[in-house]
């Protein structure tokens, strides 16, 4: 076909060319989606089946509607993994929230060299895996000579004894304190950049009109951040509620004197794979789902993130 300028201008109007152009975009999403179906669909449709058969093994599976889930509710141990599992969330997010807050203010606040030092010690236990960490706080935690009880004992003068990890007192302590190693310096980087992004017109504002620093920090900074500090504390809840490799690794598979180290994933894991019932473990995991998406329902909604309209 040709132009007004002479040129040959040819349209490749083939019915091989038209399919391509339309099939281009699915072949693109066709990895994604195969992934998606192979590694999440199709678990979860086979987790929500498990969770209504009894297994002994992969290849045994027996209908038993919903006795699993009444077995679960009923169980004095599940009982306590709740119990557990809902003690350490609470202590440890009253705990790490605020720290990893002041952290960052104090952050925020410094020089820009003294910044990036600081804000690379603090995340750095972020970056070392769970396990190791709990394997590493075996020593920590160690009677006589670990470096906590040294640290009580010159500082209080007392504590040199404590053995945290087979008192049933002291168990969820010493996973609240490894917890909070990990995961201060991981939420202050949130609350960092979200302080960095604080109208500084409004806080100079604020301070011309004699609003001193806890009025501006409450009325001012606080509303600014609210969207991170919503999202820390829905994430740090949930990771909370999944604990499992810091008791596994401290506690070296079991779960302490008394079960005071039993936690819901805990649980799970052992109905699941050490007793070998997958259908119990299926329904572990959709009980505690629910419960996960309860408390962040109720957080999002205490907080004002989700509307009453929405």
């Amino acid at each position: 076909m040709q132009d007004s300028k002479g040129t040959n201008n040819i349209v490749d109007a083939t019915p091989r060319a038209i399919i391509s152009k339309k099939t281009a975009p699915y072949l693109f999403i066709a990895p994604y989606i195969l992934l998606t179906c192979v590694f999440f669909i199709y678990p979860l449709i086979d987790a929500m089946v498990l969770a209504f058969h009894q297994t002994n093994g992969p290849r045994s599976k027996v209908f038993v509607g919903l006795s699993n889930f009444a077995f679960v509710l009923s169980d004095p141990d599940f009982h306590k993994a709740i119990k557990n599992t809902v003690i350490f969330s609470v202590c440890s997010l009253c705990l790490q929230l605020p720290l990893s807050l002041s952290m960052a203010l104090l952050l925020n606040s410094s020089k820009d060299k003294v910044k990036g030092i600081f804000r690379l010690i603090i995340f750095s236990p972020r970056l070392v895996g769970r396990i190791f960490v709990g394997v590493m706080f075996t020593v920590v935690f160690v009677p006589r000579y670990g470096l906590v009880n040294r640290f009580l004992d010159t500082l209080l003068g007392w504590g040199l004894d404590m053995d945290w990890l087979n008192k049933p007192e002291l168990i969820i302590p010493a996973l609240i304190l490894t917890n909070l190693w990990m995961f201060v310096g991981f939420n202050m980087i949130y609350f960092l950049a979200a302080l960095q992004n604080v109208d500084q017109n409004l806080v100079d504002a604020a301070r011309i009109d004699g609003a001193g620093k806890w009025s501006v920090f409450w009325n001012v900074t606080m509303p600014s951040i609210k969207p991170i500090a919503v999202f820390v504390l829905v994430m740090s809840t949930i990771h909370s509620f999944q604990l499992f490799e810091l008791p596994y690794a401290l506690l070296k598979n079991g779960f302490g004197p008394a079960n005071s180290g039993l936690f819901i994933v805990s649980y799970l894991y052992d109905s699941a794979f050490q007793v070998g019932d997958l259908g119990t473990g299926s329904a572990v995991g959709w009980i505690l789902a629910l419960i996960i998406f309860c408390i962040s329902m109720v957080q999002l909604r205490i907080t004002g993130t989700l509307n009453k309209d929405s």
